[in-house]
């Protein structure tokens, strides 16, 4: 008797789907957090469909590819799992669709950094840095103890430029 495209598979199940061997499902777990099928009782396997074709997208990438597991790692880190599904399926338009939007999205990261980093829009003055000729003439105005517009501006720059180089270094660790 054949179950239903909806069905859940077990291991051995699935494992004749795709042609490999349950050790090799179940190493696959390991490496790859996507892949997480239900479990119950006793610790028995359930894939859903949509392990199963992500697994069909990994083992097409690691096999037919030859990707590394971190190859694929990055790859689903980056393009998500759609992206290893439809490569799975051999979905030309998919890919194209998601790299398309992958590259819009780089580039509209690109333009977020060149306005985070980049000149000042705004001219530093002495009084800022407290190289002003009085003790009033700080960074804060004596009258109403506040910044400045410029000042202000100046400041808000500063953090968005830290915030940028903490993220930037956060990635390294």
């Amino acid at each position: 008797m054949d179950k239903s495209p909806d069905a859940f598979r077990t291991i051995s199940e699935a494992a004749e789907e795709l042609d490999l061997p349950q050790h090799v499902l179940r190493f696959w777990e390991t490496r790859f957090a996507q892949i997480k099928p239900l479990k119950r009782g006793g610790g028995r396997r359930y894939y859903r469909p949509q392990d199963i074709d992500l697994i069909k997208g990994i083992r097409h990438m690691l096999y037919d590819q030859g990707y590394t597991i971190k190859g694929v790692q990055k790859l689903l880190r980056d393009n998500g799992n759609q992206f290893i599904v439809a490569v799975g399926k051999g979905d030309v338009a998919a890919v194209e669709a998601i790299a398309q939007t992958k590259q819009a999205e780089a580039r509209e990261k690109a333009s977020d950094e060149e306005q985070l980093i980049g000149s000042p829009k705004v001219k530093p003055n002495k009084r800022f840095f407290g190289l002003g000729r009085g003790e009033g003439d700080g960074p804060v105005a004596a009258d109403n103890s506040s910044l400045s517009r410029d000042n202000r501006a100046l400041l808000q720059e500063a953090l968005f430029d830290l915030l940028e180089c903490k993220r930037l270094l956060d990635q390294v660790r």
